[in-house]
C-alpha cells in the first residue's frame, strides 16, 4: 500500500499536476507566510497568540499546520482574530 508521501510526490512529478497545485496553494503559502512573520515580529508563541484569540494552543498548530498543507481554509473571522492577537490588521482585496 503506497502512503500519502509517495503517492503526492508521484502526483507532483507530473508537471501538470505541479502547476495545478502550486497555482491552488499560491494565495495559502502567502497567507501563511504573512500570519508567522505577524507573530514573529509580535514575539509571540503560538500558545500567546492563541491565548489573546481565546483558544487553546493546538488550534493555533492546527490552524497554521492545515495553511501550510492546504488543507483548510479558515474563516474571515478567525484570520481577523489572529491578525488582531498580533497586532495587525486584516486587510483583504480582490485585484
Amino acid at each position: 500500500m503506497a502512503t500519502y508521501k509517495a503517492m503526492r510526490e508521484q502526483a507532483l512529478a507530473d508537471p501538470e499536476v505541479r502547476a495545478e497545485y502550486e497555482r491552488l496553494n499560491r494565495e495559502e503559502f502567502a497567507l501563511l507566510d504573512q500570519m508567522l512573520a505577524a507573530r514573529r515580529e509580535a514575539g509571540l508563541t503560538q500558545a500567546q497568540v492563541a491565548e489573546r484569540m481565546g483558544t487553546k494552543a493546538p488550534a493555533i498548530t492546527r490552524l497554521e499546520r492545515a495553511l501550510a498543507s492546504g488543507q483548510h481554509s479558515p474563516s474571515v473571522d478567525t484570520l481577523r482574530r489572529y491578525a488582531a492577537a498580533c497586532g495587525k490588521q486584516l486587510f483583504i482585496s480582490i485585484a
